[in-house]
């Protein structure tokens, strides 16, 4: 049978009528209901109001609970020491030959520049590297001071790893010296007319490398002040557990160049 509008709005309006009769003769048939719903909501507020004063209570009471303990500082806020370990040999932990880094600065690399003009002006590709509060970049004869941006981020976070565990290790902060950079096929010309162990296609001129001296440092210090002094080889230890840990999370290749006086890094 086909139901008719007029007949479909006098039921559904028979049907309302009925409903709110029933409740008006029987109201208890809709608050146990509604007061059981707002029970459960009030107890939940009140639970979550409760936690949240606990967790305030306790980070006032104690601080550093459930927090991370600073690598500076021990527990009871004394300035942590740590002890230096170094490597077992220099050269069985930077062992990275000219064939291994070439392969790697050929990858993240540019292409060889003629001469410094172009280095200075392939600005897309070569980003300057400056003296910072990281490193200090001496005086540089047969290379200039440009990176790729990978090799730069690198250069960057071993100044700041090495600072933070001369920190941890309660050493006078001293600055890192590079010793070269970029080197432009002119640059590499020249260096090879007065030195035969350079290399022709060196991993420099491609701008992922760069020389750290290890027997050489600059103490940061203030005008006026004398910091205390450090051996060469304590700064050196202190480097070398540094340098291995980048070398092993795979972000550079490393020689440990023993004529030269220092580590030979090339970024992966």
């Amino acid at each position: 049978m086909k139901l008719r509008k007029s007949r479909f709005l006098l039921v559904f309006s028979a049907i309302v009528l009925v409903l709110f009769l029933l409740r008006l003769l029987f109201p208890s048939l809709a608050k146990p209901r509604l007061k059981a719903a707002k029970h459960q909501e009030m107890k939940k507020e009140v639970k979550t109001l409760a936690t949240d004063e606990l967790v305030v209570d306790s980070d006032v009471l104690d601080p550093n609970k459930n927090k991370e303990q600073s690598i500076f500082y021990n527990a009871d806020g004394t300035l942590a020491k740590r002890r230096i370990f170094s490597v077992p040999n220099f050269g069985n932990t930077f062992p990275d030959q000219n064939d291994v880094q070439l392969t790697a600065a050929g990858r993240w690399g540019v292409t060889p520049v003629a001469n410094r003009a172009e280095a200075a002006r392939n600005t897309k590709q070569l980003v300057y590297v400056g003296s910072n509060p990281y490193f200090y970049v001496e005086n540089l004869k047969s290379s200039i001071p440009y990176l790729v941006p990978r090799a730069s981020i690198l250069l960057q976070d071993i100044g700041r790893a090495y600072f933070d565990s001369l920190q941890c290790k309660g050493i006078p902060l001293h600055k890192l010296i590079i010793t070269s950079i970029l080197r432009s096929k002119e640059d590499v010309s020249k260096l090879r007319s007065h030195n035969h162990n350079a290399t022709q296609n060196s991993c420099h001129m491609y701008g992922t490398t760069f020389d750290l001296s290890y027997n050489r440092y600059k103490t940061v210090e203030a005008p006026g002040e004398h910091r205390r002094e450090v051996r060469n080889d304590t700064l050196k230890w202190v480097l070398s557990e540094v340098l291995r840990d980048f070398r092993e999370h795979n972000r550079c290749y490393i020689k440990y160049e023993v004529n030269q006086g220092c580590f030979h890094i090339t970024v992966k």
